[in-house]
C-alpha cells in the first residue's frame, strides 16, 4: 500500500488539477505548475502532455523529489517512473477528463513515456 491516507487519495483523486514542482539540487522548489492527475488504486499518477522536454517534468528528474498541492492537500513527494499500469492510467484519464483532444494528448505515446507515480515523503 502507498503512503497516502484514504482521505488524501480521495481528495487528490477527485480534484480537477494538481500543482507540481520539482526540487532543485540546492533544495529549493521550482515554480508550481498546474497539470492533470489521476488515481489508480492507492496511487497517484501524473504525465507530461508535452513529453519529457517539458520544464516541469525535467525538474522532477533532477532529484526525483518535489511538492504537490491538490484537493486541499499540500505534500512533499517523490517521483518514480512507472509504466506498469499505463492502460489503467489511460482509462483513468478518460474516465475523469473525457475523450477530447487534451485526453488524447495525455494518453499519447509521448505523454505515456513520462508517467510518474507520486508518493508522499
Amino acid at each position: 500500500m502507498s503512503g497516502w491516507t484514504a482521505d488524501e487519495l480521495s481528495r487528490i483523486g477527485k480534484a480537477g488539477e494538481l500543482r507540481i514542482a520539482g526540487r532543485r539540487a540546492d533544495g529549493t522548489l521550482r515554480t508550481l505548475v498546474i497539470i492533470w492527475q489521476v488515481r489508480v488504486g492507492d496511487d497517484i499518477y501524473v504525465r507530461s502532455v508535452n513529453g519529457p522536454g517539458a520544464a516541469w517534468y525535467r525538474g522532477t528528474q533532477e532529484l526525483g523529489e518535489g511538492h504537490i498541492e491538490s484537493g486541499g492537500i499540500s505534500k512533499d513527494v517523490t517521483f518514480t517512473s512507472d509504466d506498469s499500469k499505463d492502460a489503467e492510467i489511460d482509462a483513468a484519464y478518460r474516465a475523469k477528463y473525457g475523450n477530447g483532444s487534451p485526453v488524447r494528448a495525455i494518453t499519447s505515446a509521448t505523454a505515456t513515456s513520462t508517467t510518474l507515480r507520486v508518493d508522499p515523503r
